[in-house]
């Protein structure tokens, strides 16, 4: 699985002499809340909704209404973006893009294809394909099977599965300590009980 699968290709975006008042309002209208910013076709850096409000005037402020709106809409985006964009392509592998959001504390990846911005990547992307992975949106009943790692476990499964005519519309697999796995699969079929019982009878730990 690969980024360009799951990125949002649809990205607006900004540049350096944009304001912060119009930068503000553009993430409330599309409800977005990060917004790259693009000079001459290139990617020059990131903004939040959390970098504007941290030079937005406080509440607390004795300015006027009028003074509050002047100071932010003279304020551009070059003054408070983020100027070294941590970047992915579209074949970057999903999970090395989860570890790289990870390990830099952000919240997203502009996905870059021969410098050219062609999406963007955000931790609800990764949210959404993690539900996808352990089948949270796949039809069937979802069961857990634990038992100990080794060869052949799943060539048992699958044909304890088989023989009950019962299809696995989802798998995914969790290591435990002590050489334990748990195996979250999701069956669907008119027999699904039955290799439940199986499994049982063949030694499985199974549960829901």
């Amino acid at each position: 699985m690969y980024v360009k699968q799951f990125m949002t290709s649809q990205v607006f975006t900004v540049t350096p002499d944009d304001n912060v008042a119009d930068t503000m309002a553009l993430m409330r209208e599309k409800k977005i809340n990060r917004l790259p910013v693009i000079q001459k076709g290139k990617l020059v850096g990131i903004v939040t909704d959390g970098d504007l409000r941290e030079v937005s005037p406080s509440p607390a402020t004795t300015l006027s209404i009028f003074e509050l709106n002047y100071l932010v809409a003279k304020m551009k985006i070059r003054d408070v973006a983020v100027k070294n964009v941590i970047a992915c392509s579209p074949d970057t592998k999903i999970e090395d893009a989860a570890v790289l959001m990870r390990d830099h504390g952000i919240g997203s990846l502009p996905v870059l294809d021969n410098d050219k911005l062609v999406g963007i990547i955000t931790e609800t992307d990764i949210f959404d394909t993690f539900l996808d992975i352990i089948g949270f949106r796949s039809p069937g009943q979802r069961v857990v099977i634990e038992t100990k790692d080794g060869v052949g476990v799943m060539m048992d499964l699958a044909a304890i599965v088989k023989a009950y005519d019962v299809n696995m519309t989802s798998l995914a697999v969790y290591h435990l300590k002590n050489n334990m796995v748990q195996i979250l699969v999701r069956l669907s079929g008119d027999r699904e009980k039955e290799v439940k019982d199986a499994l049982l009878e063949k030694g499985y730990d199974v549960s829901n």
